[in-house]
């Protein structure tokens, strides 16, 4: 049975779900029906359960090899065979496995976010699932708290936005290495998404229906029976889930329910602006040194 050579290692929030949708139309291009398996980190993550919601969550996540195969099960002619799943390039401790399941030659794709958007898009998420009780400074000062009691890594806004040194891992201890950031990829889609599929050796001329659509919106919602349904979790929708997969066609449908409810987002509190510029400065001139095309994340990174 034929196994992924690529794998989508990004961080949360920061895009790299589309493109497991992107991919998905691609004819030359497996993606199992679940997205974000887990597979490689899942010894990790499953330690992690004492948060809101955390339990439903981790359900969803492969943790036995014949379980991870059975996903690739349909695999047929495609040239590439994919997993998208944020946590791998958090963990070092996935590095290992990933080689002894897919060997050393597997393309690592790496999706990377303006780190502040991204921490308050991943707090924007738990609010919408009803998960996240305090205000976002507030939430990030009680990350290491969290960390100490095992929460799920989804609440770690700071960690998940610290990506300097997990890329520098990846890229020594792999030979094919992509990072691109979401802003450049949606700031031209078709363009990005271009250059993903010359990375991958599949057609580059094809172009999915859906380029156009962004899977993860994120924001502000309002509050009510149809909103609670879908973004909360819960044993029901779990159970959902499992019966029905979550299609391409499942998920713009989705996406044009919710955006009927669509609210502004609001404006992030200064003070936790200010406190994740601090923390994150020093790792985005990291990046800066590599090569990643920073220059369209938040000014204040860059002021001296």
């Amino acid at each position: 049975m034929r196994l992924p050579n690529f794998l989508v290692a990004g961080f949360p929030k920061c895009g790299s779900t589309s493109l497991h949708y992107y991919f998905n139309e691609h004819p030359e291009i497996f993606m199992p029906t679940q997205k974000e398996l887990h597979f490689f980190t899942y010894d990790t993550l499953k330690l992690q359960n004492a948060g809101k919601g955390d339990k439903e969550v981790k359900k969803f996540h492969i943790g036995n090899f014949s379980e991870y195969q059975q996903c690739y099960r349909d695999v047929s002619s495609e040239k590439a065979i994919g997993d998208a799943s944020p946590s791998y390039a958090n963990y070092a401790s996935a590095i290992p496995k990933i080689k002894a399941s897919l060997g050393d030659d597997v393309k690592i794709i790496i999706v990377l976010r303006d780190p502040i958007k991204r921490a308050y898009s991943n707090y924007l998420h738990l609010i919408r699932e009803e998960r996240e009780q305090l205000p976002f400074y507030e939430a990030l000062l009680e990350e290491e708290n969290r960390k100490k009691a095992n929460y799920s890594d989804f609440w770690y806004y700071c960690f998940n936005s610290m990506y300097a040194d997990k890329v520098a891992l990846i890229q020594d201890e792999f030979k094919d290495v992509l990072v691109i950031t979401f802003e450049e990829f949606i700031a031209d889609a078709a363009d990005g998404i271009k250059s993903v599929y010359k990375f991958l050796d599949v057609d580059p001329g094809f172009v999915p229906s859906s380029i156009d659509t962004h899977f993860n919106p994120g924001g502000a919602y309002k509050k009510n029976f149809v909103t609670k349904f879908i973004f909360k979790q819960s044993k029901f929708k779990t159970i959902i889930k499992k019966i029905i997969p979550l299609t391409p066609s499942l998920k713009k449908a989705k996406l044009k329910t919710i955006q009927r409810y669509k609210e502004a987002t609001p404006e992030i509190d200064p003070r936790a602006e200010n406190y994740l510029v601090q923390l994150l400065k020093n790792d985005v001139a990291k990046l800066n040194s590599f090569g990643v095309k920073t220059e369209l994340w938040n000014d204040k990174f860059f002021i001296n």
